[in-house]
C-alpha cells in the first residue's frame, strides 16, 4: 500500500517500537503525527528520523494518553486541522510500578493500554472512514494470554488481587478483543483494523515499573529484539496488501496466529466495547 502524502497517526512515537515505525512511514514519504508525552524526547526523535529519512513531512502533537482530557483535545486537533486518516497506529503502552488510579478514575494501566486506543479510534472514525483504504493498528502482546486466565469484565481495573503484569496482560487482551469487535462494527467501511505481538522488544515500557521488572529487563536486554525488529509487524500491517482480508485479526511475526479464544468471543468483545464505551463516555 502506498503511503506517500498519506496521513498517518503513531501514538508513543519518541522512542522504541513507536519511533522506528513513524522512521519506516517517513521513509515511504508519509505524513506522520508522533503522538508523545514528552516533548523533549519527542523533538529529538523528530530531528534523528529527519536527519536520517532526509523526509520532513513529520508532526509533534503532545498528549497524556492516561487522561481522557488530552485524548479528546487530541482528537480534536486531528479532526480541525485534517480531512481525513489513513493509518492509525496505537502503539503507546505501559507497566505501571504499582495500582494507580488516573483523574479519570481509571486504573492506568487499562487507562493507557485500552482505553485511550479505545476513545481515540472512535473519535477519529468519522476521518478514517473518509479514508479509500484506511487502518487502525493496535500493538497488543503474547501476555494477553496471560490476561486471559485472570479476565473478570466486572474487574477489568483489578481491584482484586492486583499485580502490575495482570493489568497488563489483561489491557493487552482488550487490544485483541477491541480489535475483533471493531473489525465487526466496521465491516462496511472502508477501515480494517489489525492487532499484533511485537516480540520481546528493548523498549522504555517498564520505565514506570517496578525495580524488579526493570531488573529483568535490564538482564533480558541482550536476549530482547531491536526496537527496528520489533516494529517489523506494526510496519508490515501498516504497508501490505495481503492482509486485506484478514480484518480483524491477530498477527505475531508478520504472520496471522491465534489468540486465546476468549479475543475472539463474539458475546465478550461486545459487552467488552460496551463497558469501554461506559468508561470513556461514548455510550
Amino acid at each position: 500500500m502506498d503511503l506517500a502524502n498519506k496521513l498517518c497517526i503513531v501514538t508513543g512515537a519518541n522512542s522504541g517500537i513507536g519511533k522506528e515505525t513513524t522512521r519506516a512511514l517517513a521513509n515511504q514519504r508519509a505524513y506522520v503525527i508522533m503522538v508523545c508525552r514528552d516533548e523533549k524526547r519527542a523533538e529529538q526523535a523528530k530531528r534523528d528520523i529527519i536527519n536520517d529519512t532526509t523526509h520532513t513531512g513529520i508532526e509533534i502533537m503532545l498528549a497524556d494518553l492516561a487522561l481522557q482530557h488530552d485524548v479528546r483535545e487530541l482528537a480534536n486537533r486531528i479532526t480541525q486541522r485534517y480531512e481525513k486518516v489513513d493509518l492509525l497506529v496505537n502503539n503507546a503502552g505501559l507497566i505501571t510500578n504499582e495500582r494507580e488510579v488516573t483523574i479519570d478514575g481509571i486504573e492506568k494501566t487499562l487507562a493507557v493500554n485500552h482505553l485511550s486506543p479505545f476513545l481515540l479510534t472512535n473519535l477519529l472514525g468519522a476521518h478514517l472512514k473518509r479514508a479509500s483504504q484506511a487502518r487502525v493498528i493496535n500493538v497488543a502482546s503474547e501476555v494477553h494470554r496471560l490476561g486471559a486466565v485472570f479476565f473478570d469484565l466486572n474487574d477489568l481495573q483489578v481491584h482484586n488481587n492486583y499485580a502490575p503484569i495482570k493489568a497488563y496482560g489483561i489491557s493487552k487482551l482488550c487490544n485483541i478483543m477491541f480489535t475483533h469487535e471493531l473489525a465487526k462494527r466496521w465491516a462496511d467501511t472502508t477501515v480494517t483494523t489489525y492487532s499484533l505481538h511485537p516480540g520481546i522488544t528493548r523498549t522504555q515500557l517498564a520505565e514506570e515499573a517496578s525495580w524488579l521488572m526493570k531488573l529483568f529487563y535490564f538482564i533480558g536486554k541482550p536476549f530482547m529484539r531491536s526496537p527496528k525488529s520489533g516494529a517489523q509487524t506494526s510496519i508490515y500491517l501498516a504497508t501490505s496488501d495481503d492482509v486485506a482480508e484478514k480484518n480483524g485479526k491477530y498477527f505475531r511475526n508478520r504472520k496471522k496466529r491465534s489468540p486465546a479464544s476468549i479475543g475472539y468471543d463474539d458475546s465478550i468483545t461486545n459487552k467488552l466495547w460496551k463497558k469501554s464505551a461506559e468508561l470513556t463516555g461514548l455510550s
